[in-house]
């Protein structure tokens, strides 16, 4: 229970869903490949992803955006099972 307390702080304290991942030339036309943080009116900051060898690609923005959107309904599937087995 631990590990899941401490995840749900994480995804607290993170900007909140939706996380989305813009790919250049899949998404959008022209620019650099980010992850849309929210959307308008209460957009945030976009997210850029890189590695030692420049920007990550497609795969890693598509994962980290879809990771984040997850992981409170995560956290929140896997409370509920346990207190199926967990006695009270």
């Amino acid at each position: 229970m631990q590990s899941s307390n401490r995840l749900m702080r994480l995804s607290d304290l993170g900007d909140p869903p939706p996380w989305s991942a813009w790919v250049e030339d899949r998404d959008h036309a022209a620019g650099d490949t980010f992850i849309m943080i929210d959307a308008d009116p209460d957009r945030r900051e976009d997210l850029y992803l890189t590695r030692d060898s420049g920007p990550a690609d497609a795969a890693a923005h598509d994962l980290v955006a879809a990771a984040r959107n997850a992981l409170p309904i995560l956290i929140e599937e896997i409370r509920r099972l346990r207190s199926h087995l967990d006695p009270m």
